[in-house]
C-alpha cells in the first residue's frame, strides 16, 4: 500500500472510530452506573442490604413486624477517623468486625464542636470535609448491614460539648452568662442547638442521595451524651430543655427513633423510693431524672450506662456484679411499669486499671449483663440490648481508654461470648435473622 493509498483510505478509518468510540464510551458508563455510586474519592462498590426503619411499640423495638434485641458496641471516633483518607479505613474495618460479631447496632459521636478536625468549627458554620466523613460512616454502615445510633451533642468538653457552645456565645456577647449550664436555658444557645440539629437532620449524603432523616441505617438520635445540669438538681432546667428539643426534632424527623442519652439516675426531687438504687447520694442532685426525662412522648426508648468502678471505687468485684444486676433489673422494670418504652443499655464497661483485675473478670461482668438482656428479651421484656463501651480496631491502642476492646486481640472467650450473644438474640427474633447471621452463628 502506498502512502498515498493509505492517506486516501484513512478518512474512512476515522470516520469509523468516531462512531465506535462513543459507543463504547456509552456502554462502559452503563455498565459502571449499575455497580457503583457517584461515590467521589472514596468509589465503593455497591453492595449494600436493603434496611428497614426499626420503630416501636410499647416496651419493644420493632422491625419489619417483629421484635428486634440488639448487641451492639460504641466507637465514638467515627467521623474522626474518616476525615483523613491515611485512616479512614479504621471505620470500613471496624464495621465489618461489628457485621463478623453479628452486631447490630453502632453508636457514635454525630458532633465535635471547635475541635480538631471540627464539624462546627463556630456557631451554625460547618467543615463540609468532615460532613463528608460523616457521610462515608452512614454509607460504610449501611453497606455492612449496621445501624447507627448518632448523639448530637456532648455534656462533657471532650470534642467541644456544651462548655464550646457557652464559649462561642460568651465570646459574641450574646450569652446571659458564662456558666455551663446555660447551654440548657441561654435563648440564643438554645437556638443555635437547633440551628445544629436541624443541619444534621437535613444533610443530604453526598455519596448516597439521601438525606439524613430519611436514611433507616440511622437507627436513632441522642439528644446529647450523658445530660446533666448540676445547677438545677430539682431537674426543671433540664427536662425543660429535653421537651422542647426533643418536640423540635420529631417536627423535622418523625421516622427515627430518639432518646434523651441518660445515664439512668433518679433524683431525690422526683423518685425519692428509687434513691437506694443510685450507687451513691451525690448522683441524686444532678438534674436528671431516668423515668421523668424519659418518660415524654416524643421520646422512644430509655438509655442507661453501666460504670461500676467509676461510681463504686472501692467496692470489690462481687460487689460490683451485684450492683450491676440491680440497676438493670430496676431500669427493665421501670421500662415495663412506669415508662412503656424499651430500655437500652447504650454503654457499658469495666475498667482494666482495677487492683488485681484479671481478662475473665470482664467476661464475667458481660456475660452478667447479655444474660439479664436476654432473659427480659425472651419474655418479651423491656431489655431490649446493650452496647460495649468501645470497641478498637489492631492500631489504635492509643485511642483506648482503660475499657476499650480490640477483637482482633482479645481472647477467643471473650470474642466468642459477644458473638454467641448476637446469636442468640438474633435466634429470638426468627430464622431469617439467623441467616442473615449465618457466618456469625
Amino acid at each position: 500500500m502506498t502512502a498515498c493509498q493509505a492517506r486516501r483510505e484513512s478518512p474512512r478509518k476515522t470516520e469509523k472510530r468516531s462512531i465506535l468510540y462513543p459507543l463504547i464510551i456509552c456502554i462502559i458508563t452503563f455498565i459502571t452506573s449499575i455497580y457503583y455510586f457517584p461515590l467521589g474519592d472514596f468509589f465503593t462498590p455497591l453492595e449494600e442490604p436493603k434496611l428497614s426503619f426499626v420503630e416501636r411499640e410499647g416496651n419493644q423495638f420493632i422491625l419489619e413486624g417483629k421484635p428486634f434485641y440488639i448487641n451492639g458496641w460504641n466507637s465514638y471516633w467515627l467521623m474522626d477517623q474518616a476525615v483523613e483518607k491515611s485512616t479512614r479505613f479504621r471505620v470500613s474495618k471496624i464495621f465489618q468486625i461489628g457485621k463478623k460479631l453479628g452486631l447490630t447496632v453502632c453508636r457514635t459521636w454525630a458532633f465535635n464542636d471547635g475541635d480538631y478536625r471540627a464539624l462546627q468549627v463556630s456557631l451554625g458554620t460547618f467543615d463540609e470535609r468532615v460532613f463528608k466523613a460523616l457521610d462515608f460512616v452512614i454509607m460504610e454502615a449501611r453497606k455492612n448491614g449496621i445501624r447507627l445510633i448518632l448523639s448530637l451533642v456532648n455534656n462533657l468538653k471532650h470534642y467541644g460539648g456544651k462548655t464550646q457552645y457557652v464559649k462561642w456565645a460568651w465570646n459574641e456577647g450574646i450569652a446571659l452568662t458564662s456558666s455551663n449550664d446555660s447551654f440548657f436555658y441561654d435563648p440564643s444557645i438554645r437556638s443555635y442547638f437547633k440551628i445544629y440539629m436541624k443541619t444534621i437532620l437535613t444533610r443530604k449524603n453526598h455519596l448516597t442521595g439521601i438525606e439524613y432523616r430519611d436514611d433507616p441505617t440511622i437507627f436513632a438520635w441522642e439528644l446529647m451524651n450523658e445530660p446533666q445540669c448540676l445547677s438545677d438538681p430539682s431537674g426543671d432546667t433540664l427536662q425543660e430543655w429535653i421537651e422542647e428539643m426533643s418536640q423540635y426534632i420529631k417536627s423535622i424527623d418523625s421516622k427515627h427513633l430518639l432518646t434523651v442519652g441518660l445515664e439512668g439516675f433518679y433524683s431525690k426531687t422526683n423518685h425519692q423510693e428509687k434513691l437506694n438504687v443510685n450507687p451513691k447520694e451525690w448522683y441524686s442532685m444532678i438534674g436528671s431524672d431516668f423515668i421523668r426525662n424519659s418518660k415524654i412522648s416524643p421520646i422512644d426508648f430509655a438509655s442507661v450506662h453501666i460504670y461500676p468502678d467509676q461510681w463504686l471505687e472501692e467496692a470489690g468485684f462481687d460487689e460490683k456484679i451485684n450492683f450491676t444486676t440491680k440497676w438493670m433489673n430496676y431500669h427493665i422494670e421501670d421500662g415495663e411499669k412506669e415508662l412503656n418504652k424499651p430500655v437500652l443499655c447504650t454503654e457499658f464497661g469495666l475498667s482494666n486499671l482495677n487492683k488485681g483485675f484479671d481478662p475473665s473478670q470482664r467476661e464475667i461482668f458481660y456475660k452478667n449483663i447479655f444474660d439479664i438482656i436476654y432473659n427480659s428479651a425472651a419474655e418479651n421484656g423491656a431489655g431490649s440490648g446493650a452496647l460495649i463501651w468501645q470497641i478498637f480496631i489492631r492500631g489504635m491502642e492509643n485511642y483506648n481508654d482503660e475499657f476499650g476492646v480490640f477483637p482482633e486481640l482479645e481472647r477467643s472467650s471473650l470474642y466468642n461470648l459477644i458473638k454467641d450473644q448476637s446469636c442468640r438474640l438474633a435466634a429470638l427474633r426468627n430464622e431469617k435473622e439467623l441467616e442473615r447471621n449465618r457466618q456469625t452463628c
